[in-house]
């Protein structure tokens, strides 16, 4: 369900010279709530909204139900009070993700294997090498929104460029069910029209950084110099990433198979938590499923990151690259549970039954990965003994249990009472 800000004066006839645009962005029109209609017609023209129970969030809301001023990531309990008359749904997501493969793999790569999907109704595809068979990118943008519609009764809009910012841009201002394209020649006009929010990836925190600066579209940020932009985001990569964008330049790739950047659990309480037992017990749990899966794929991971939103639903997170790639639970709950801590403003060896803010969702993730086979990790002393058998004073085994032991028992020992925090 996008958010990104839409200007009316966009969606216009731009021009006809498809020269140069070979970049489809390809976006499905809220999805979930689209599909929920599509199976069950008697709810067009109805608000429809994905997402129910007293602790969930909206997941998807279809335009109706936008006009009330429903989103994304909005509490349910919110939206029933903006709309208590919508038809509020549970999410189906082996349903839409059913769908999803099919409209990729049944229509898409039709077209071209050069798609670089982005999330489960969402796409860039290079048709660079189709248009000998189809002639006109148009053509391509054209016959997919048929075939979406034709397969499944829903609709997708699509914005045609020569890269993958203006594309994208593009499919935001012809939503609901268009298609935009846009001339190299009038990129730069197009990308400009923008307010700052319109460049996908300046959030809150940049627009008012460079609100200060009396920044407040995408227009003033083309009359800024290299140099300035640095000064104002602290960071030369943003700065030339910003300074590109306000120019409708953008050098990104099509990445047909992007390995796999992070794995991660979280979980949102029935009811808002301050126990440290809970918490803790969560974040164990969540830790137990991303080693399983770390060694399921046969990957390790460097950087731990925790994830906790609160009440007012706010979001914060903290990461810490730990010295050994690690595939084991065992390794990632005590950097875990540091992290926590620290969000929190507690002290390292703090172990009260209490945390000192209530928390609504927890969860942990980890990246920095890379396949266990092809990673160097320095064998530890333990390792060492493990591998010859003896630990020196004949006992293997019994050597282990007491390593274990005494692993667990520093673990219960630095949250004192609380051992039951940990499910230990």
């Amino acid at each position: 369900m996008s958010t990104a800000p839409r200007i009316a004066a966009a969606k216009r006839d731009w021009g006809h010279d498809e020269r140069g645009c070979t970049v489809l962005h390809i976006d499905m029109d809220a999805f979930f709530a689209s599909l929920e209609i599509a199976r069950h017609p008697e709810l067009a023209g109805q608000p429809v909204i994905i997402g129910t129970g007293n602790r969930a969030v909206v997941s998807a809301a279809n335009y109706e139900a936008r006009k009330y001023g429903i989103n994304s990531a909005m509490p349910a309990s919110r939206a029933h009070q903006l709309c208590p008359g919508g038809v509020f749904l549970p999410v189906d997501h082996h349903y839409y993700s059913q769908v999803s493969r099919d409209i990729f793999g049944a229509i898409f790569s039709r077209v071209t294997d050069r798609i670089e999907q982005v999330s489960v109704d969402e796409c860039y595809m290079d048709v660079a090498g189709a248009l000998l068979e189809w002639g006109s990118p148009l053509r391509i943008g054209a016959w997919l929104r048929e075939q979406v519609r034709a397969r499944h009764g829903i609709t997708c809009s699509v914005g045609v460029a020569s890269n993958k910012l203006v594309a994208k841009m593009a499919s935001t201002n012809a939503k609901p069910d268009g298609m935009l394209l846009i001339p190299v020649a009038r990129q730069a006009d197009f990308v400009q029209l923008m307010p700052l929010r319109g460049i996908p990836g300046i959030g809150p925190a940049l627009e008012r950084r460079l609100g200060e600066h009396g920044v407040d579209s995408v227009r003033a940020l083309a009359e800024l110099d290299l140099p300035l932009l640095e000064g104002i985001t602290g960071s030369r990569i943003t700065a030339e990433r910003l300074y590109n964008a306000a120019r409708g330049l953008d050098e990104r790739q099509i990445v047909t198979h992007a390995p796999e950047k992070s794995i991660g659990a979280e979980h949102t309480f029935p009811q808002d938590v301050g126990d440290a037992a809970s918490v803790c017990g969560l974040l164990r749990r969540c830790c137990d499923d991303v080693a399983s899966t770390l060694r399921r794929k046969g990957l390790v991971a460097r950087t731990v990151t925790v994830k906790l939103r609160f009440p007012d639903l706010s979001v914060t997170t903290k990461s810490l690259t730990i010295e050994q790639p690690t595939d084991a639970a065992s390794a990632l709950l005590p950097v875990t549970l540091r992290l926590l801590r620290a969000m929190l403003g507690m002290a390292p060896d703090a172990a009260p039954a209490r945390l000192p803010r209530a928390i609504r969702l927890a969860g942990m993730s980890v990246s920095g990965l890379s396949e266990r086979a092809k990673t160097v990790i320095q064998p530890t002393l333990d390792d060492m003994l493990a591998e010859s058998g003896d630990d020196g004073h004949g006992s293997t085994t019994q050597s282990r249990l007491r390593g274990a032991e005494e692993a667990l028992d520093a673990i219960r020992g630095r949250f004192g009472s609380g051992s039951a925090q940990l499910g230990i």
